[in-house]
């Protein structure tokens, strides 16, 4: 049988709960008090090789079927990779569950450590054990370019009214953009547009309530990125 050491018990806990007594180091969000690590927010318990902290609860992810997400391959294993996707635990991507015919322990050639992938959550169940995808069209490793996080609640702001916020921020700084319903966000640019690109998005997290955001945008844009005057008289013509 396959042994399934990748997924771990998910443990929720409060603050001030011992996460470990054994001599474990504090990662994020614990500290140690009376020779044990403890936890300083809700969250579920999250062990890195001899790290343990937590994962908080509060404004995180929570993945829903029909999702399409970005995410990082943190772990892989003979038949599946372990996905981070700002979920408080990894998502499995079986082999089965991949475009290309893979061999048992062979995984590491088709996707390695700190690869960024689209992928589509096919299922949550009761026990949140997620079951993503990269078979659907369009779903894929995403090469080069760069990563940008928000808030997964900012994500409609970043797109807009039927798409028109992502239209402009692609056609502006004419680079390629990937939203995951995550908040993980990917763009691929000349690198000064990309940083632009970039800016624009973390600008659209911060001002999502603000009014007239898509004029503030886009003269931020225009600012950051002015068009060359022979442009705008091709355009006359």
């Amino acid at each position: 049988m396959e042994k399934r050491n990748a997924r771990q018990t998910r443990e929720i806990v409060v603050p001030g709960d011992v996460l470990d007594g054994s001599g474990m180091k504090p990662g994020e969000n614990a500290y140690v008090f009376d020779g044990k690590v403890r936890a300083s927010v809700m969250g579920v318990r999250n062990v890195f090789q001899n790290t343990v902290g937590v994962i908080p609860l509060r404004g995180c992810y929570m993945p829903a079927s029909g999702d399409t997400v970005i995410g990082i391959i943190v772990d892989i294993g003979p038949s599946n990779w372990l996905v981070d996707i700002g979920a408080p635990y990894p998502a499995p991507l079986h082999v089965n569950e991949v475009p290309w015919k893979v061999e048992f322990g062979d995984t590491s050639r088709y996707l390695s450590m700190g690869q960024v992938v689209l992928l589509k959550v096919l299922s949550v169940d009761e026990s949140k054990k997620i079951n993503v995808t990269m078979k659907d069209s369009g779903l894929r490793r995403l090469e080069g370019g760069r990563l940008v996080k928000i808030s997964h609640s900012k994500v409609s702001r970043i797109i807009g009214k039927s798409g028109s916020m992502i239209s402009m921020l692609k056609n502006m700084t004419d680079c390629r953009i990937t939203v995951g319903q995550n908040g993980m966000i990917w763009i691929d640019g000349d690198d000064r547009n990309a940083d632009v690109a970039a800016q624009a998005v973390k600008m659209i997290e911060a001002k999502a309530q603000a009014s007239n955001l898509t004029d503030r945008v886009r003269e931020f844009i225009e600012s950051e990125l002015p068009r060359e005057e022979d442009e705008y008289e091709e355009e006359e013509d």
